[in-house]
């Protein structure tokens, strides 16, 4: 496993259940602009086709998603976040797809940490799951997707009580 990143953030903050990321003031500027990994929670109400791949067409059931990713890039997570965050956006990542449709509901970032460590420590649960092959992973050898499909009871308590445990935070 990586380096255990500096310390999670949580937006909007640490202590509340976070609030939904289309609302102004949603915590934005509270994330870093140090590179790291992030998780995106998502919330969608209602089944959604994905084009995900040449010619292919995914469905994602209503249910509560989390998408694991990295921005080692410029601006570093803050600026990777706020794209997503954007719903007028080019379709550049299988990820783009699900935000443009339902936007980001929450955000967990991990300076210093990585997308795969994310991943790996949340498919332990035996209740989550991984929707679509593939999705947001097609560059990595580790994972087999980096969208998770997440438990409807699954809440910003619980994903830092398990991201604190695996990277002794």
């Amino acid at each position: 496993m990586a380096q255990p990143p500096t310390s999670p953030l949580f937006a909007p903050n640490q202590d509340a259940e976070p609030q939904p990321a289309r609302q102004p003031g949603w915590g934005l500027d509270s994330l870093p602009r140090d590179g790291g990994a992030y998780a995106l929670v998502m919330d969608l109400d209602r089944r959604l086709a994905l084009p995900i791949g040449r010619q292919q067409v995914h469905s994602l059931a209503p249910g509560r998603y989390l998408y694991a990713g990295s921005a080692y890039g410029p601006g570093g997570i803050r600026a990777r976040v706020a794209r997503h965050a954007r719903r007028d956006k080019s379709l550049r990542w299988h990820v783009d797809h699900l935000t443009v449709a339902v936007g980001v509901s929450w955000v967990v970032a991990l300076p210093g940490g990585r997308e795969c460590d994310i991943v790996a420590t949340l498919i332990r649960d035996a209740s989550i799951g991984q929707p679509i092959p593939g999705f947001g992973a097609s560059d990595c050898r580790r994972c087999r997707a980096h969208l998770l499909a997440l438990p409807k009871t699954f809440d910003a308590a619980r994903l830092r009580a398990q991201l604190s445990q695996a990277f002794n935070l």
